[in-house]
């Protein structure tokens, strides 16, 4: 499982603050509850679940290389198969959002992008069961995909309360959503961010974003 600008995204936007439990589903190599951990406290418990045996395999093995290996988890779990007594401040995830189109031939590359092991109602439904009550759930999604979770999320209870417009270049079409949801409607925290600016660099506004977890930027 690569590194991509979605998982590093995520990470770096997602609103820490009093999350003490986080749950990273479909965590792949890591990448995404590496970097919470790097931006949570010491006492802060993450777990991270990922249903390709040699995906959680590999997260393990870059959990515990890393300094956080004491405050995380990682399951071979699906999030259906997954139980836990926590309930969780925070779950964020990167999820899968082909529906129609051809699956790769890697079964793990499969299911990291086809919604077939994790529909988008079942990520809804089963996060709004693992929540604490003041909890939120991130993901990152393309426009339209992103467009229907928050119908979705709305009919299962899940009320959209920040949302930012990922751009690649100025003038081009929105790319991604960058969304998080909680259990009570509240006014809707709007931000938009560019990754290239007109000169081809990154913009500052990702540089500022993301310069914890890049060895250059």
């Amino acid at each position: 499982m690569k590194v991509g600008t979605d998982g590093v995204l995520l990470g770096a936007w997602v609103d820490i603050a009093a999350a003490n439990t986080v749950l990273d589903v479909g965590t792949g190599s890591g990448v995404i509850a590496l970097m919470l951990a790097q931006r949570t406290s010491t006492e802060t418990q993450i777990d991270a679940i990922e249903i390709d045996k040699s995906s959680a395999g590999q997260a393990h093995e870059n959990v515990q290389q890393s300094p956080w290996a004491k405050k995380m988890m990682v399951h071979h779990s699906s999030l259906q198969g997954f139980h836990s007594s926590k309930k969780y401040d925070l779950i964020v995830s990167n999820p899968p959002y082909f529906n129609n189109s051809l699956p790769p031939p890697e079964r793990a590359r499969a299911g990291a992008r086809h919604t077939d092991t994790l529909p988008h109602h079942e990520l809804l439904a089963h996060s709004k069961q693992l929540l604490a009550p003041t909890g939120r759930l991130a993901v990152i999604l393309p426009f339209a995909e992103g467009k229907a979770f928050i119908s979705m999320a709305s009919i299962t209870g899940l009320f959209c309360v920040r949302q930012c417009s990922f751009y690649s270049r100025q003038g081009k079409p929105q790319e991604r959503w960058l969304l998080e949801f909680a259990l009570e409607p509240r006014t809707i925290k709007t931000e938009k961010l560019l990754l290239f600016a007109d000169d081809n660099n990154r913009s500052e506004d990702y540089k500022d974003l993301t310069r914890d977890f890049y060895l250059k930027l």
